[in-house]
């Protein structure tokens, strides 16, 4: 009998990883995909009720995704993590923080979600569904704004974990909220954002032809912040 339960064990084992990945993954989804939400919708109510006023409107912007943010993070943190960002995802497999055959399923999920909360976005205000961005968002500050966006982002999020978790989910919202406005580009900072907001020709889109350049640029960033991640994780252990 005992014999039995040991040569069990091994495919008790792997079905309990493989239900928590499907869990994980399913609110990984789900929150990304209320992320989009927030961020298209409240671009879209934005535009509509700022009379022109492009400063106006991406204020409106700016604190209704950290609103959503914050939100997001306590809800979902203690499912999946609430990475709803590729960037974080990587960055969290770099560190020895995710199973990096966790990882693929992650990005797909958060990929899936945003596109999914980007035609949810347009259903509630009554637009097609189906869009291509022509908002022309390109060139070498941009670029540096994404790298810079994206490794504030991450820096951000490991330096908060020597803290309790509800610490983290205000400085991220209170850092986006603060990079929307000081960062060129408005800082998506996440690949999963740039490729569902290319799909969305309101106020928060990006053409296709430059979400590329962008996902690029955060990658770079993300490069650049590992050794910093890894340095900031070793100290939060060894405190």
């Amino acid at each position: 009998m005992t014999a039995e339960l040991a040569a069990n064990r091994p495919r008790v084992v792997r079905h309990a990883l493989e239900h928590q990945l499907a869990r994980a993954v399913f609110f990984e989804f789900v929150a990304t995909g209320f992320l989009l939400i927030a961020v298209v919708g409240s671009g879209i109510m934005a535009e509509r009720l700022s009379g022109g006023n492009t400063a106006l409107a991406l204020l409106a912007n700016a604190i209704a995704t950290g609103g959503a943010l914050v939100a997001l993070i306590l809800a979902f943190g203690p499912q999946s993590g609430a990475h709803m960002n590729p960037a974080v995802t990587i960055a969290a497999v770099l560190t020895g923080g995710l199973r990096s055959r966790f990882a693929l399923a992650y990005i797909t999920a958060q990929i899936a979600g945003a596109i999914l909360g980007v035609w949810i976005a347009h259903l509630m205000f009554e637009m097609p569904v189906f869009q291509f961005s022509e908002h022309i968002r390109t060139g070498l500050g941009q670029w540096i704004a994404e790298a810079v966006a994206t490794f504030g982002l991450l820096v951000v999020i490991w330096g908060c974990r020597a803290h309790h978790a509800p610490i983290t989910a205000f400085a991220v919202a209170a850092y986006i909220t603060g990079a929307y406005w000081f960062t060129a580009s408005t800082s998506f900072a996440n690949p999963a954002v740039t490729i569902a907001r290319s799909l969305t020709d309101t106020f928060a889109g990006i053409r296709p032809f430059d979400a590329p350049g962008f996902i690029i640029a955060q990658m770079a960033g993300l490069l650049v912040a590992v050794p910093l991640l890894r340095a900031m994780q070793h100290q939060a252990k060894s405190e």
